[in-house]
């Protein structure tokens, strides 16, 4: 299948790493012209191929950083990534355990970020008839005690994709979701991140536990996502052979959501 991505350009936030780094790589495979952001700029980001911006997104100032380097580089925008999310904020924690400031920052950096990328964007969107897709998360259909914040969060941001669909659809703009399950990323695969922090709480060793996450979560295919996946789901969405999707959250999570 032809994707017919090339000459496009597209801006893909945390960009450093595991999905944001799988989706610029893959972009850029496809002849796209990226700028990826991040906070810390990783040499895989800066091997990539990508223009790459260091910018806080869970600020203003940030955004304004990213924004304005991608429009000296790409001069506009035709495709956009909202990906940055998660962070060292995502704690074990349930609603008791999460104070103010935790909220504030999880939402800063994992709907506010999107909002506010997303509106510096879309001018330029709207002119060339672009795409957005947002990273959400499984936890919008499957809320647990933790992170709660996490999971409220990422519930908005599915919520704001589909306002967005509809209030620019008519203006030629998709817009969807992805909502992974368990990614092979460093948020469960390093033994500091959250994925070690859930093995230590369950007191089982990390490697024992990153080994029994198939079984454990119940994931029908046997095994958990890569990230080249979620970033070839995201490729898919933002390119004309999916020219008619919009408004839709799309599930990788291999099996791990039983509902419909």
């Amino acid at each position: 299948m032809k994707l017919d991505l090339n000459a496009k350009t597209a801006v893909v936030t945390g960009a450093s790493r595991g999905i944001g780094l799988a989706t610029v790589r893959t972009l850029i495979d496809e002849g796209v012209r990226v700028v990826g952001a991040a906070r810390t700029i990783t040499p895989e980001l800066k091997e990539s191929g990508a223009f790459s911006v260091s910018a806080d997104l869970s600020t203003a100032e940030g955004v304004a950083t990213l924004m304005e380097g991608a429009f000296a580089e790409l001069g506009g925008i035709d495709l956009l990534v909202n990906n940055v999310g998660a962070g060292d904020a995502v704690q074990l924690a349930g609603f008791l355990d999460t104070d103010d400031a935790q909220w504030q920052g999880i939402f800063d950096l994992n709907l506010l970020s999107a909002v506010r990328v997303t509106r510096a964007a879309l001018p330029s969107l709207i002119e060339r008839r672009g795409a957005i897709v947002n990273v959400s998360s499984i936890n919008t259909r499957l809320p647990a005690a933790g992170p709660v914040a996490y999971s409220a969060a990422k519930s908005a941001l599915t919520s704001l994709s589909k306002s967005l669909s509809e209030e620019f659809g008519p203006q030629g703009v998709r817009v969807n979701t992805v909502s992974p399950g368990v990614v092979r990323t460093s948020i469960w695969s390093d033994p500091e991140g959250f994925g070690g922090k859930v093995a230590a709480s369950a007191g089982v060793e990390h490697a024992a536990f990153i080994e029994q996450i198939p079984s454990a979560f119940n994931i029908a295919s046997g095994r958990i996502t890569e990230p080249r996946e979620v970033a070839a789901l995201i490729a898919f969405l933002l390119s004309d052979v999916a020219g008619n999707v919009t408004g839709a959250d799309y599930v990788i999570d291999g099996g791990m959501v039983k509902t419909s």
